[in-house]
């Protein structure tokens, strides 16, 4: 009779995290005042992260003492602490940040193709960020449009924009929009406005 000791193993590793031991990378996090150093295991970080995994089987991240170290001055160092807590044990709690922030999270695992995580977040965007996201969402359109791993938000104001096409019409920002992205929403079948109207 197999047992399963999955939580166990999933404590395990967070220990293994909060305890920065044995560690083999080391990660620059923010920039400037808000830079911090965060250490972590190349095996977890290449068994999760697409990214990782290329990184040092490529060799191109650079070896410093014998520890790998990469700089991501473009997230701060708690962002990168979720990541690393989903990484390591699969964990995360979204609901103390910010729509803008989960949205740089976002952006930041799809750089590091940490594919459950991205589908993770945009799941949660959808369920619980639906003010954020349409208080902004001619900007995070844009956003959307630029990465193709972010399905779920894009479905989302597709969705939305074929229902209530004025809402991206009469803004302010609607000639904002870049010209391919324009035309790809007006070409739909499902776009609920008249020619006259456009």
């Amino acid at each position: 009779m197999p047992f399963k000791y999955s939580q166990e193993i999933v404590n395990e590793l967070e220990k293994l995290l909060e305890a920065e031991e044995e560690y083999n990378v080391i990660i620059y996090a923010g920039e400037n005042e808000i830079m911090k150093e965060i250490y972590a295991h190349s095996i977890l970080l290449r068994i999760r992260s697409q990214y990782f995994r290329m990184a040092f089987s490529n060799e191109w991240s650079e070896k410093k003492d014998g520890k790998y170290v990469f700089n991501f001055s473009n997230i701060s160092p708690r962002s990168f602490k979720i990541i690393l807590r989903f990484v390591y044990c699969g964990k995360i709690d979204l609901e103390k940040l910010q729509g803008q922030d989960i949205l740089k999270l976002l952006i930041m695992v799809d750089e590091l193709k940490i594919q459950s995580l991205n589908h993770c977040i945009q799941k949660y965007l959808v369920k619980h960020q639906h003010e954020f996201l349409q208080q902004s969402s001619l900007e995070i359109l844009e956003i959307v449009y630029q990465h193709e791993t972010f399905s779920n938000l894009w479905n989302y104001y597709l969705e939305e924009i074929c229902a209530k096409p004025d809402a991206l019409f009469i803004s302010d920002k609607f000639t904002n929009l870049k010209a391919p992205l324009l035309e790809l929403l007006l070409k739909r079948d499902d776009l609920s406005l008249d020619e006259i109207d456009i």
